[in-house]
């Protein structure tokens, strides 16, 4: 597997990471031993990228990530996130210091590691300066908790801000052929600031891989069945689009999943896609996109295929937290 670096004297990690989300909650229902067998064979593959959240399965997935690099930390970059609290069936978004300080301990006990390699903000509150929040997560790596900091879904007006208050390493943002806002503004500020880019759902969800159920048939803890990009008109203007996408990864000889996370690797050395799966068969597909180098032809056709505004429907069903 190639590497990569996370900004300006940030760590080397894997060209493509591994998004562990999926394992606990959102996509439906997985297997402990899948998930951590997963785990495994990423690092086997040379993926020692990790991405998890405390939120994740409320605390679930950092301990089933934890478990599984027990006897592997060193072959690990570990990241995981704060800021978004689950609490009687509500989420609120808390960045005050006193509950970053408290977040950090608590995902530190769950993951079982002495530190934490690169800790994001998961999702910002404006109430609070983010001066305030990035000067308290500054001192959690004074404090050897934390080696590195993110950022995840900010405005590139925060991005400043936060590194000019401490060094950032990484920002996360969704970004893949499907959802393009951050090439305006927000890509263009993180790479004048030496900031990476961290690229969660690179595959759009499964809509790149042409497999993704229609929504009527997708069980109720699959929160793709919400997904305004995955009903009525829209899922059927979108699936056309997919439909190219998939014309020419099969021109190419490759899979839609493929295409989307090589058309992701060339956009720059800046950029890290985390594809998520709880799946073997997956995984070894997703991590054999390192290995793809797409030509100028096979690009401009897919620009003229899916131009940066053509998908049809918003993210989230709720879009109050993310920071435009």
């Amino acid at each position: 597997m190639n590497e990569r670096t996370l900004g300006t004297g940030g760590p080397q990690v894997s060209a493509l990471g591994l998004g562990c989300m999926g394992m606990s909650e959102f996509y439906g229902q997985g297997t402990e031993n899948e998930s951590i067998a997963v785990i495994h064979r990423a690092l086997e593959l040379g993926v020692n990228f990790l991405d998890t959240a405390d939120m994740y399965g409320s605390g679930h997935n950092e301990e089933l990530v934890g478990r599984a690099i027990k006897d592997r930390r060193d072959q690990v970059v570990l990241a995981t996130k704060f800021g978004i609290r689950r609490e009687g069936g509500s989420r609120s978004i808390d960045n005050s210091p006193e509950y970053i300080r408290a977040a950090c301990d608590a995902s530190l006990q769950r993951l079982g590691v002495d530190h934490i390699d690169l800790y994001y903000m998961h999702r910002r509150n404006p109430q609070v300066p983010i001066e305030e929040s990035v000067g308290a997560m500054a001192e959690l790596v004074r404090q050897g908790k934390v080696r590195h900091l993110g950022l995840s879904e900010v405005g590139a007006q925060t991005l400043r801000k936060a590194a000019a208050t401490h060094p950032i390493a990484a920002l996360q943002s969704e970004y893949s052929l499907f959802t393009r806002d951050i090439e305006g503004e927000i890509l263009p500020t993180a790479r004048e600031l030496g900031i990476a880019l961290v690229a969660y759902s690179p595959i759009s969800r499964g809509f790149l891989t042409g497999t993704l159920a229609p929504a009527d048939q997708l069980p109720d803890d699959d929160f793709r069945k919400w997904l305004p990009r995955n009903s009525g008109e829209n899922a059927e203007h979108n699936a056309r689009l997919t439909a190219e996408v998939l014309r020419i990864a099969a021109a190419a000889g490759i899979t839609g999943a493929q295409l989307s996370l090589a058309w992701l690797l060339a956009q720059g050395d800046d950029i890290v896609p985390i594809p998520g799966t709880k799946r073997l068969k997956y995984l070894e597909e997703n991590t054999a996109a390192d290995s793809i180098t797409l030509t100028a032809e096979q690009l401009a056709e897919l620009a003229r295929a899916v131009p940066a505004d053509a998908v049809r429907g918003s993210r989230y069903p709720d879009m109050s937290s993310i920071e435009s």
